[in-house]
């Protein structure tokens, strides 16, 4: 199997992230894969599926991912059925940090516990 079909999931994963300004070679028998995520969100997904074809720290890929928008952690649509805390979950793996949110979209939140589906939050950098 060469290197890049062992790393296709990834690939795959970042064309279905809308990776920008993407390149991928194989050199010596190392991928070398660059590219630009949306947000800190994004590249840690890609790292997530890196490692978890790899292992820890897998020697047969190189991966360089920048990120357009480091102001934020990432940018959510809100869903029908999610509250706040179910959305740190997901992000921040601890439901209790829904303030973080909150705070950080006072503009168009008045109260943690009324959000609206389609309404887009900014989930904040910790």
């Amino acid at each position: 199997m060469s290197v890049k079909a062992k790393y296709q999931p990834v690939l795959e994963l970042g064309e279905q992230l809308g990776i920008q300004n993407g390149d991928v070679w194989e050199e010596a028998g190392i991928l070398k894969v660059k590219g630009q995520a949306a947000t800190q969100y994004e590249k840690n997904i890609i790292w997530d599926k890196i490692k978890e074809i790899g292992g820890e720290s897998p020697a047969d890929i190189k991966a360089n991912i920048t990120v357009a928008d480091e102001s934020v952690y990432h940018r959510h649509v809100v869903k029908s059925g999610e509250s706040l805390s179910k959305i740190a979950k997901h992000y921040y793996g601890d439901p209790m940090k829904y303030t973080a949110i909150f705070e950080a979209n006072t503009n168009i939140l008045k109260n943690p516990d009324v959000i609206h589906p389609d309404q887009e939050l900014v989930i904040p950098n910790l």
